[in-house]
């Protein structure tokens, strides 16, 4: 057995304090992703998803936030993949932030849902044509023998569609998170971590601290 008990990162790079906080937990994420931004942390816009399916076994994979506003948090999947089968089960889930190197954690809870076709689509114009090729090459989260034969696939699928736009494939597109909870984690000495969150009662955002 690995012993990782001696493990330790004291944090100790600033407080956090309910005075610290915005009112809206959308701009508060605001001010917190831009830090990240500025601080150059290595994709500040991946998160953690998890996800549950009717069998109640939690399933997580990380994804990247292309989208947010005050209303949500968007990101896109093949809509076939195993994340999307269980939202199809059951449309709650839970999102995680860990930008560790600002010693900060958030975590956003809430309902998803698709987004419009119009809305994907014009997303999906905006990407690499490898990253549009490769949407439709992947069966996502479906066992394949060899990285070969996502090579040659892809080759194929690359001819086929040499001499024009890469078409949008209708199993793919885009999710919205729509949070009733918000928590900001910011790490602390001793242990004595500051956590506050936000959860929407009766349409209003109500604040509380966490013990750590």
């Amino acid at each position: 057995m690995a012993d990782l008990s001696k493990m330790r990162q004291e944090y100790s790079l600033k407080g956090l304090d309910i005075e610290d906080l915005n009112q809206n937990p959308f701009e508060q994420f605001e001010l917190w992703f831009q830090n990240a931004l500025e601080a150059n942390l290595i994709e500040p816009n991946a998160f953690t998803l998890a996800t549950v399916g009717k069998d109640l076994r939690p399933s997580q994979r990380t994804v990247l936030l292309k989208m947010y506003d005050k209303k949500g948090f968007r990101f896109f999947s093949n809509y076939n993949s195993k994340k999307s089968l269980q939202i199809d089960e059951n449309p709650y889930v839970s999102a995680h932030f860990a930008w560790l190197g600002l010693e900060r954690q958030v975590r956003i809870e809430g309902e998803i849902k698709k987004i419009s076709k119009g809305e994907s689509f014009k997303y999906f114009l905006s990407r690499p044509r490898g990253s549009q090729i490769g949407a439709w090459v992947s069966h996502q989260s479906k066992v394949v023998n060899s990285r070969t034969i996502l090579e040659t696939k892809f080759d194929e699928m690359r001819n086929k569609f040499a001499n024009g736009e890469v078409p949008f494939p209708s199993f793919w597109g885009g999710y919205e998170i729509i949070p009733t909870y918000f928590e900001f984690w910011q790490g602390g000495l001793n242990r004595l971590h500051d956590r506050f969150v936000y959860e929407l009662i009766n349409n209003n955002w109500q604040i509380s601290r966490l013990e750590p």
